[in-house]
């Protein structure tokens, strides 16, 4: 028997959908998560199956070890608060999901000195350079996701832009 992968599909920007995407593309059933994470019983995996459909959200302590089991950081499948800028560039990232081939466009951004503006522009061109390198086929999709994935801020930032 043959087997064919497809690519998951978003269902959209919940914490539940992006653990269910992630999962899928990671080829893990529910009940491979359910086995890494030790839960037992007859109804194992239906823990997993509310997570991902909405009805219970992960505490942070089980949200990282999903995070570790998928092989992805924590902020690709937190629940987000939006007090920090990370919240942001990974909503914008999971949106690319749904909405394939949309742009953000911050040339009209004045250089602020702010902190958060300074991140997400360091960001929207690390972004820019790998979804160019998508585009020529320089590497693959599924190279993209893993570098979404996996995305954390890189650097120091400094406010003179």
């Amino acid at each position: 028997m043959r087997v064919m992968y497809t690519k998951p599909k978003l269902k959209d920007l919940s914490q539940g959908s992006r653990i269910a995407f992630v999962r899928q593309f990671r080829l893990m059933t529910q009940d491979d998560v359910s086995d890494k994470l030790g839960l037992t019983g007859e109804c194992k995996r239906r823990t997993i199956t509310r997570y991902e459909k909405g009805d219970r959200n992960p505490k942070d302590d089980r949200t990282l070890e999903i995070a570790q089991i998928l092989n992805v950081n924590i902020n690709s499948i937190k629940k987000y608060e939006y007090k920090e800028p990370i919240d942001i560039i990974y909503t914008l990232m999971w949106l690319e999901e749904l909405i394939p081939n949309y742009n953000i466009d911050l040339s009209c951004v004045p250089n602020i000195n702010d902190n958060n503006i300074v991140i997400l522009k360091n960001f929207f061109k690390e972004w820019d350079i790998m979804r160019k390198k998508r585009g020529k086929r320089e590497i693959s999709y599924e190279s993209y996701i893993e570098w979404k994935f996996k995305y954390e801020l890189t650097g120091d930032v400094n406010c003179h832009g």
